[in-house]
């Protein structure tokens, strides 16, 4: 799938749309995603801040799909685990910059060399328009190489 048409799909996704969570980048290679939420009535928590429960989702499939385009149809990637630390109130329009680079990419295709299950870590920041670190959301991903069974190779 392009790119642009994911960011299409992914910003009117139920969740995203209702949520207020814009995709407004997606790279052509799939290494760099860019994702803003504005604080409205409707994603603010009891005390007027961005609630958490949105901010965790603005950060779910990225590196999950990022990850699975740049590998390729031969790999299993999902995503095991999430974990978000709350550093400050989020307030405005905060926004999460994911980046995959090349190195990332052929450190977990050559730890899948073996056919067992890996599992890559990744952060990243949602930050507020002045750049102040609103929360922090550490991924974990389950990547493993697909292997043919005998009978389908050719």
């Amino acid at each position: 799938m392009r790119p642009n048409v994911l960011r299409f799909l992914m910003n009117v996704w139920p969740p995203y749309l209702g949520a207020g969570i814009r995709v407004r980048k997606f790279s052509p290679d799939y290494r760099e995603v860019l994702v803003e939420m504005p604080l409205r009535w409707y994603n603010r928590n009891y005390v007027g801040t961005h609630f958490g429960g949105s901010l965790s989702a603005m950060t779910d499939p990225f590196y999950m799909l990022m990850l699975m385009h740049n590998l390729g149809p031969t790999y299993t990637v999902w995503d095991k685990s999430a974990t978000i630390e709350f550093i400050r109130p989020g307030r405005g329009v905060v926004r999460a910059h994911f980046v995959l680079d090349a190195a990332r990419v052929d450190e977990i295709r050559a730890a899948c060399d073996d056919s067992q299950p890996h599992f890559p870590e990744f952060e990243v920041s949602i930050v507020d328009a002045q750049g102040e670190t609103v929360a922090r959301v550490h991924k974990t991903l389950y990547v493993c190489h697909k292997v043919t069974p005998p009978w389908i190779c050719r």
